[in-house]
């Protein structure tokens, strides 16, 4: 079932309405999950960062043996061309992907060139700026690259997360903050994280567990171009209790303020997390300069 509405899908050298299908039963991605993608997003009639995505996932298929087929400038203009059929507001969820078609003899191991590839684009609207979320722990942890491709944007990770947002769910919070093997934090479910003590902020420095993702880097840059402190580091659960402010950065919603860890509450709204708030600014600014 589709997230968005809208749809359109760019397959086999063109685009079409609606939610084409585009994998077989027998392909090597449907029944050995050798599938990657990348998100990217129009909102404002802005699609800030959209070669970085791009790039990103051709790097995702080359550590999943999936041999890309579209360079990064050809598909950001099929992007593009795909976009047209939107309205100026509309906001859109930009999602390319490939996945294997074939295996060798044993089935297991990707053929090289045996690549599909499509684009899907989805109506998703933009998350408020009030919107904020809660999170909790989660007994599931972050693999390191030694038993997973934690260096990929690989659908076969996300059951993991699955079972992360299903457990905080079941618990009455909304996502969950995430150790690595270490114990330390890693990020969210479904996001990077973000906290704020004393007007700096802190994050957890990438340690091979987790993809630091494209929008956590550009608010990194917007926030030292603006004066404040940014430390990428090794942060534990206290430290997230003992934080002043917390969000949650991602592609699908760029800021997500964090209201509870558990039983720790941050204010959050219009005369309260200064930081969050003027992080989400910044990147609304940063993006239309980039028009």
């Amino acid at each position: 079932m589709a997230t968005g509405t809208n749809i359109k899908t760019y397959y086999d050298g063109r685009w079409h309405d609606g939610d084409k299908t585009v994998i077989n039963a027998a392909d090597h991605g449907a029944w050995l999950g050798t599938t990657v993608f990348d998100g990217a997003r129009l909102f404002d009639g802005l699609s800030p960062d959209l070669e970085a995505h791009c790039a990103r996932i051709n790097r995702s298929a080359k550590a999943l043996m999936i041999t890309p087929t579209v360079e990064t400038d050809d598909m950001i203009e099929m992007v593009r061309e795909g976009l047209k059929s939107y309205g100026r507001d509309s906001a859109v969820y930009i999602r390319p992907m490939y996945w294997a078609l074939a295996g060798d003899d044993l089935g297991i191991v990707p053929r090289e060139g045996a690549t599909g590839f499509a684009i899907s684009l989805e109506e998703i609207p933009m998350a408020p700026p009030e919107a904020a979320t809660t999170l909790t722990r989660t007994r599931f942890r972050r693999p390191v690259l030694e038993d997973n491709v934690v260096n990929a944007k690989a659908g076969c990770l996300y059951p993991n997360n699955a079972r992360m947002m299903v457990e905080a769910r079941s618990k009455g919070f909304g996502n969950a903050l995430v150790a690595d093997a270490a114990g330390n934090v890693a990020e969210s479910a479904s996001a990077n994280a973000f906290m704020v003590k004393d007007g700096e902020v802190f994050t957890p420095i990438p340690n091979g567990t987790f993809l630091a993702g494209i929008t956590r880097a550009r608010h990194i840059k917007n926030m030292q171009a603006d004066g404040i402190k940014v430390h990428e580091t090794v942060l534990s659960f206290d430290d997230f209790h003992d934080a002043d402010e917390v969000f949650l950065s991602g592609n699908m919603m760029k800021v997500t303020p964090v209201k509870a860890f558990d039983d720790t509450a941050y204010e959050v709204g219009a005369n309260a997390n200064p930081v969050t708030r003027r992080v989400r600014e910044m990147y609304w600014d940063w993006a239309a300069s980039e028009r």
